[in-house]
């Protein structure tokens, strides 16, 4: 059995919350990444439809909206693939805080418990 010292419980803490301020940093990297491909993305998808309903309009056909999404997707298929790859960093990195938050909740609980056993 592993005797855990008030000592130990606080150099993990130190560590956990130095591992939770990179955390933080990369979190808040991979948000201006995901807003930054978001609206890349949004604004080349717009001018997609436009200019794919004008080039219709010239050609004096008509496309459904089904058929100017889709081609417009297509046209803007790299800024899709990047805009839900940033979003996946997000969703990542937030993983990754919400990990190292609990992980300090337990070490919290782990030194309160070390302090309770060394006073009886």
């Amino acid at each position: 059995m592993n005797v855990i010292t008030p000592a130990q419980v606080e150099q993990k803490l130190v560590q956990l919350s130095h591992e939770y301020d990179d955390a933080h940093d990369q979190l808040e990297s991979a948000e201006m990444l995901y807003a930054e491909a978001k609206s890349t993305y949004e604004i080349n998808i717009a001018k997609a439809r436009m200019s794919i309903g004008q080039r219709a309009l010239n050609a004096g056909r008509k496309v459904t909206v089904q058929e100017k999404e889709d081609e417009a997707l297509i046209e803007c298929h790299a800024e899709y693939t990047a805009h839900n790859a940033s979003e996946a960093v997000v969703r990542a990195a937030r993983a990754n805080a919400t990990r190292l938050r609990t992980q300090i909740d337990i070490a919290r609980s782990v030194g309160t418990a070390v302090r309770a056993a060394l006073e009886l």
